[in-house]
């Protein structure tokens, strides 16, 4: 893992190399962030959950680095990017309830304040909002 945090600005940015402990290292490293910045009461377990999802979704369909994102934004909300190499747009499933998969990009779309994906040179970005709660 290669990782900034920036303590006293407004950004955290980390590249995981895509294997199978990507989304436990993280995890850790927006836990981490988050809980350095005061925010994780505000946003620890949603956004926590959400990159979770979201670099599983990139390990599972993408061969190459994981770039995970974390801003917070002037007005106390906060934004996430997770990218990964392949360009292709995700696309959100409908899943059976004895599914085991398919609800990542439902849970953005449900717990998000907004979201959406965006192409870049090499790959694509996939973002969401979160509200300050209250």
């Amino acid at each position: 893992m290669v990782g900034v945090i920036d303590t006293e600005g407004d950004c955290a940015e980390w590249t995981f190399p895509a294997e199978p402990d990507a989304v436990r290292v993280a995890r850790h490293a927006v836990r981490d962030a988050l809980h350095t910045w005061g925010l994780f009461p505000a946003f620890g377990d949603v956004a926590v959950l959400l990159v979770s999802e979201l670099v599983t979704n990139a390990l599972r369909y993408a061969s190459g680095p994981i770039g995970v994102r974390l801003v917070r934004l002037d007005h106390g909300d906060l934004l996430v990017e997770v990218s990964d190499p392949l360009p292709d747009p995700p696309r959100e499933r409908s899943s059976g309830p004895d599914d085991e998969g398919g609800r990542g990009l439902q849970l953005v779309a449900c717990s998000a304040q907004r979201w959406g994906t965006r192409r870049g040179r090499t790959g694509k970005t996939v973002w969401f909002e979160l509200a300050q709660p209250g």
